[in-house]
């Protein structure tokens, strides 16, 4: 179990990416879901122990994270936003060259590991391949079967879907999930979609604080009922925030669509909706 207690860091610039956060995230794939800016970096690289916080605490499972780093590193395994690679060197090489450095020394244990990694990440049959070479979808594949080197009982992977394509982030997130059963996986992202098709447990975070904290169908249960549409005009959209709690406002079909959240039938048009976890979110940190 990891625990956030009462978290917060100030930049040397003066802004605050973090403003006492506490989080309890067990066993399975948990999403930490936020703006760009809301501090989910700040958060997971505290996590990874690359930053100090200024105050509060972390723990995981015995491990204070803050002042045992080596400690948490050693069952940590980390996917960063911006995972660079080496694009002269091979899959293959690359992940002994890691494994090496994880301690693992034994020939016959490194080329065993080395091959169920590649094999679980479905990059076996492109092993020999130079990482430079690489689509966007099949780094990142890479990325995860380095950070599961060690067998790491505690995962982050932040923003790991961005810029991927759809058949790509699809074969990714179900990566993810194979991996997400038994041990604690951070899933930070700004992709709604992800988190709802992915996590059992997640929170929302914006201007560096906890917004919203649950499990996704709860939150859609509260929302339920409550969420209401319209088609409008946008000269008519500024309007519509003076009069009613704007949740979001997209264009469909040409159309400017407008949700609202009102406990009771606000009429003049509006149809009830079934509440998306799109719209929980925009409500948290509109």
């Amino acid at each position: 179990m990891l625990q956030i207690s009462n978290l917060s860091k100030t930049y040397p610039n003066g802004v605050q990416a973090l403003k006492d956060v506490s989080l309890t995230i067990s066993n399975g794939m948990f999403g930490l879901l936020g703006p760009n800016g809301a501090g989910k970096s700040s958060l997971m690289r505290t996590i990874a122990t690359l930053q100090d916080a200024d105050t509060g605490t972390i723990t995981f499972n015995g491990i204070n994270v803050l002042t045992q780093k080596q400690e948490l590193r050693k069952t940590l395994g980390y996917l960063p936003q911006e995972f660079g690679v080496y694009p002269r060197v091979s899959a293959e090489e690359m992940l002994h060259y890691i494994a090496r450095l994880k301690g693992i020394t034994n020939d016959k244990e490194r080329k065993e590991l080395v091959k169920a990694l590649l094999e679980q990440v479905n990059l076996y049959n492109h092993r020999n391949k130079f990482l430079g070479g690489y689509s966007g979808g099949m780094k990142q594949r890479f990325g995860i079967a380095q950070a599961l080197i060690g067998d790491p009982k505690l995962i982050i992977v932040d923003e790991p879907t961005a810029g991927l394509d759809p058949a790509e982030r699809l074969r990714f997130n179900n990566l993810l999930s194979e991996i997400g059963e038994n041990i604690v996986v951070i899933l930070s992202t700004h992709i709604v979609e992800d988190v709802s098709e992915l996590c059992n447990d997640m929170a929302i975070i914006a201007g560096g604080k906890v917004v919203q904290r649950g499990v996704p169908q709860e939150m859609l249960n509260a929302f339920g009922g409550k969420i209401w549409s319209k088609q409008v005009a946008k000269d008519e959209v500024a309007g519509v925030q003076e009069q009613h709690r704007l949740v979001l406002s997209k264009l469909s079909g040409g159309k400017m669509v407008v949700h609202i959240y009102s406990d009771t039938d606000p009429g003049n048009g509006y149809v009830q909706e079934k509440a998306t976890l799109e719209d929980i979110y925009f409500a948290n940190i509109s």
